[in-house]
C-alpha cells in the first residue's frame, strides 16, 4: 500500500493537472499496448495500434522505448517529468535534458528487475544519441498510438476534471480527495492507495500533490519513486465511451456546429438538445432542471435517456448527481 501523508500545508498546495498530461498518456499506454487486456476499447485501440502502419515504420525505435518503460514493475522516473504538464514537447525536452546521475539510477533499479539490450544501458550513460533516439521512439510512439485518439482521451480527461472540481467546490480540497474514492481512501490527513505494487510511505513535506487524471493508467493509481521529485498521482478516470480517431476537419467548424445543434434538435427533441448543451461543463440534475425551466423529474427523465444512449455520464457525490458529456455527446456537440 502507497500511504501519501499530508500537512495542512500540503492540502493547500494540492491541485489537479489543466489537462491530459501527453506523456504520461504515452509511457502508460504502452504499458497496455505491450500487455494483454480483456476490456474490448483497450482492445479496439491495442490492435488498431499494433497493426497499423505508424508504429511498423518506427520498429526499431520502439523496442529501444519498450525496453526501458516495461508492460510490469518499475519505470523510470525520468520517463514522466513534471515539464509535461505544459506539453509533449516540453516534456520531450526536459526528458532529453536528464543528468547523467539520475538517468544511472533509474536504469540501475530497473537492470535490477529486467535485462536491457546494449541501447537501453547507454541511455542509463547517457550517451547522446541514445537519448535522441529514445526521445525520437517517444515522438514517433506519441504520434501513432495517442494523437489520432487524443480528442476523446481529452474529453474522458476534462470529464473528470469537471467532477473534481465539483467536489472541490462543494468539499475543499478533502472534498476532492475523497472523491478519488474508490481506487485511494482519503482519511484524517493520509491518503492511502491500496493494491499498490510496493508498500512506502511518501511524505509531501509542504509541497502539495499534484493530481494528474489519466486515460491510460489502469486500476491502480500511481505515483513516483523518488521521494524528492515533485509529488504527483496519476488516477485513472472513466474511459467513457472508448477511443475512435478524431475525423478530419474539412469546413467551417462554427457553421457546422450550428448545423449540428439543429439537426441535434430536431433528433433527440428541443429540450434533451437543450440538456447536452448545459452539461457541456458538467452541471446536477437540480442545475439542469434550473436552466431549462423544467422540473426535477423532468430533467432526472431526460438525463437518464441520454445516459442510456451514451451521451453523457453520471457520478453520484452523496445527495447530488453530477452529469458531464461523454466524448461521444461531446463530439454530437462540437461538430
Amino acid at each position: 500500500m502507497l500511504r501519501i501523508i499530508f500537512s495542512s500545508e500540503d492540502i493547500a498546495r494540492t491541485r489537479v493537472a489543466p489537462a491530459a498530461d501527453p506523456v504520461w498518456e504515452s509511457v502508460l499506454s504502452l504499458h497496455l499496448l505491450q500487455g494483454r487486456t480483456r476490456d474490448p476499447v483497450m482492445a479496439g485501440w491495442r490492435r488498431e495500434v499494433s497493426t497499423g502502419p505508424r508504429l511498423r515504420t518506427a520498429a526499431e525505435q520502439v523496442r529501444l522505448l519498450c525496453a526501458v518503460n516495461p508492460a510490469r514493475g518499475y519505470f523510470p522516473d525520468f520517463l514522466t517529468p513534471s515539464e509535461s504538464v505544459q506539453g509533449l514537447e516540453a516534456g520531450l525536452d526536459a526528458i532529453a535534458s536528464t543528468p547523467k546521475p539520475l538517468l544511472h539510477r533509474d536504469l540501475t533499479v530497473l537492470a535490477g528487475e529486467h535485462q536491457l539490450p546494449p541501447a537501453a544501458a547507454a541511455v542509463g550513460r547517457g550517451e547522446p544519441a541514445a537519448m535522441r533516439q529514445l526521445v525520437d521512439a517517444m515522438r514517433h510512439y506519441h504520434a501513432a498510438a495517442i494523437e489520432p485518439y487524443w480528442e476523446r482521451i481529452e474529453a474522458a480527461v476534462e470529464s473528470d476534471r469537471t467532477r473534481r472540481a465539483r467536489s472541490l467546490l462543494d468539499g475543499g480540497t478533502e472534498g476532492l480527495l475523497a472523491s478519488l474514492r474508490p481506487t485511494v481512501r482519503w482519511d484524517s490527513g493520509v491518503l492511502e492507495v491500496p493494491g499498490y505494487p510496493s508498500s512506502r510511505e511518501l511524505h509531501l513535506d509542504g509541497r502539495g500533490l499534484l493530481l494528474v487524471p489519466s486515460f491510460f493508467c489502469a486500476r491502480t493509481p500511481v505515483a513516483l519513486l523518488d521521494p524528492d521529485l515533485p509529488p504527483v498521482l496519476v488516477y485513472p478516470v472513466d474511459r467513457l465511451d472508448g477511443l475512435v480517431p478524431a475525423a478530419g476537419d474539412d469546413g467551417s467548424v462554427a457553421a457546422r456546429r450550428r448545423g449540428t445543434r439543429e439537426a441535434l434538435r430536431a433528433l433527440l427533441g428541443r429540450t434533451r438538445a437543450g440538456v447536452l448543451e448545459v452539461v457541456a461543463d458538467g452541471c446536477s440534475t437540480g442545475e439542469v432542471a434550473r436552466r431549462l425551466h423544467i422540473s426535477a423529474a423532468a430533467a432526472s427523465q431526460h438525463t437518464t435517456v441520454l445516459r442510456n444512449a451514451g451521451l453523457l455520464v453520471s457520478h453520484r457525490d452523496r445527495n447530488m448527481v453530477l452529469h458531464t458529456l461523454t466524448p461521444l455527446g461531446r463530439a454530437m456537440l462540437n461538430q
